[in-house]
């Protein structure tokens, strides 16, 4: 394969070094020459807390418009950053194999979230991870935060904050696992959905050789548990940023989702949990992965979740 592909980005450090790691599995399987091409987003630029900015679209948006001018060929996204509705002229050619899902405390002196002093300020800019910390600790004073991961453990190690909450996956892709003194498990904090993956998005029509490039990255594992985890959200009409979390796992033939949507102050949550048999054609499986995710959100629509929480 002789043709340049280019690939967009955000400029952060994390976006750099996961778009750098399927650059160098693209050259690896394909030989092509790849470019990395920096694009600053609203995301990137602006200081307002990720919920006032509106969360969905707000690191994806400017990546979008350089992929439909002919600027790059694909573009990687965080999925959990991705709105869920399509892009008009725009596919998800590939989903990798996800990392860690998992949300990962870090804190001073390696403290766990159950050993913090009452009252030790936490920082985050999630409103899912603000409503599970209040549920398990509402003695913490949580504070919003936003910056690149390294501003973000800065505030643990320059004193102003007791323990930040990260995401493992992030952490692992900049090699900062070090710093980590307690990781969430999923099954009492779910996580947002689609964290750990990434989404290789390209124009609609995807020339042959890029095609068969991305059909090579793609993980059918990963897309079907982040289909469901995100049809969740879709089928809430919520936002990215919304107090929900979402996992899906195989076992065997077997797919199995837990949704969770929470109150803002973590006092109440909804939780669903459904499982569908894997069968037939990878459409026929992506298809019940869907209606998994839709059954889920139905049965806490059903509940009350959008008179729980904010969920657009």
């Amino acid at each position: 394969m002789s043709t340049t592909i280019r690939i967009g980005t955000r400029g952060s450090a994390l976006a750099l070094a996961q778009t750098g790691q399927i650059a160098d599995r693209i050259r690896a399987s394909s030989g092509a020459e790849v470019e990395i091409i920096s694009i600053t987003t609203e995301g990137d630029t602006s200081r307002a807390s990720l919920s006032s900015l509106g969360g969905t679209g707000v690191f994806a948006s400017a990546l979008r418009e350089a992929l439909l001018a002919g600027e790059c060929d694909l573009v990687v996204h965080s999925l959990k950053d991705l709105p869920t509705a399509p892009a008009e002229g725009l596919v998800i050619g590939a989903i990798p194999k996800r990392a860690d899902a998992r949300d990962a405390l870090i804190a001073r002196d390696g403290l766990t979230l159950e050993a913090l002093a009452e009252g030790a300020t936490v920082g985050t800019g999630s409103p899912r991870r603000i409503a599970q910390l209040r549920s398990l600790r509402p003695d913490l004073d949580i504070r919003d935060i936003r910056g690149n991961i390294d501003t973000r453990i800065g505030f643990v190690t320059n004193g102003e904050l007791d323990a930040v909450v990260l995401a493992a996956a992030g952490l692992g892709r900049l090699g900062r696992l070090d710093v980590v003194s307690e990781f969430f498990e999923l099954s009492h904090n779910p996580t947002a959905p689609g964290q750990g993956a990434l989404a290789l998005e390209t124009r609609q029509e995807i020339p042959g050789d890029l095609a068969r490039v991305l059909q090579g990255l793609d993980h059918q594992t990963t897309r079907l548990t982040v289909l469901a985890e995100r049809e969740v959200l879709a089928r809430l009409e919520a936002g990215c940023a919304a107090p929900v979390g979402a996992t899906a796992l195989i076992d065997s033939d077997l797919l199995l989702l837990t949704a969770t949507v929470y109150s803002v102050d973590g006092s109440q949550k909804l939780t669903a949990s459904h499982g569908a048999v894997l069968d037939g054609s990878p459409a026929d499986r992506n298809a019940e992965a869907i209606e998994l995710g839709r059954r889920a959100a139905d049965e806490l629509l059903s509940s009350g979740a959008a008179e729980l929480a904010p969920l657009s």
